[in-house]
């Protein structure tokens, strides 16, 4: 008698936290010419209504890559400026108008004032990142 392997597929995992990088890799793949998004979602075990939820929420400017950190060259110079007078301060030019903005009081009490330069894609970046 032979001892064979047993598989047991239990099917797509319930409540991966996938991260955003995680995400935008599945996205760029079944952004492939001639890949269908239901090979892709199945290669990672996730449904594919999840896949097109996230493409939905890329174009809507909800799911972005996260920025790369960055160096920024630094000079540490050895100077003593304390017989140096400090700068005078600019003045502020007086406002031309009242700036329009808006208020918003999420359910969980915190509140969120957006002025009129504020776009859309970073407004809605922000209210998700609120969200949770």
């Amino acid at each position: 008698m032979s001892i064979g392997t047993v598989e047991i597929i239990t099917g797509r995992e319930r409540r991966r936290r996938w991260s955003v990088a995680d995400k935008l890799r599945i996205l760029a793949e079944c952004e492939a010419p001639g890949v269908q998004v239901a090979e892709v979602a199945a290669r990672h075990g996730v449904y594919r209504s999840l896949v097109f939820q996230w493409r939905r929420q890329a174009r809507d400017g909800l799911l972005v890559a996260e920025p790369t950190p960055e160096f920024v060259p630094v000079r540490v110079a050895d100077v003593d400026r304390r017989d140096e007078p400090l700068p005078e301060p600019e003045p502020t030019p007086p406002p031309s108008r009242k700036a329009a903005a808006i208020e918003i009081e999420l359910p969980d009490g915190i509140r969120l004032r957006v002025g009129e330069e504020v776009g859309l894609v970073a407004l809605r970046r922000v209210l998700a990142a609120l969200r949770g």
